[in-house]
């Protein structure tokens, strides 16, 4: 005895499905690392030392793609990150990321659902 099971696929209908998977993903993926970076963003501006304001400034946030990107134009802003031999380190960058970082993984997933659901509704 057997039983034969025969499944008709519409691959139109899946790659459609599966492009629209994709642009979703990237779009509340990246909406949500926007907001990350911007916070991670205000919290090192806190944290930045300040004596002009100008370093504090120029503290910026960038997200292209997949990729966040913070930190700071001054150009003594790595010195004051990571010290020199004249100058002990006054870290604002780092501290900020490690702050918000556990909160990153959360909030992908968050974003990972919302398109998930938004590409299977008809």
């Amino acid at each position: 005895m057997a039983v034969e099971i025969n499944i008709e696929v519409d691959a139109e209908e899946v790659l459609q499905a599966l492009q629209q998977l994709d642009e979703a993903v990237l779009r509340h993926v990246r909406q949500q690392l926007e907001r990350w970076a911007m916070e991670v963003r205000e919290y090192a501006k806190t944290l930045a030392p300040t004596r002009t304001g100008y370093l504090r400034s120029t503290i910026y946030a960038k997200v292209q793609e997949w990729t966040a990107e913070i930190g700071a134009e001054a150009s003594y802003a790595i010195f004051v990150e990571f010290g020199t031999r004249y100058m002990q380190a006054r870290p604002y960058l780092y501290p900020a990321v490690q702050e918000f970082l556990p909160t990153l993984e959360q909030i992908i997933l968050e974003a990972l659902e919302r398109a998930k659901a938004e590409a299977c509704l008809p």
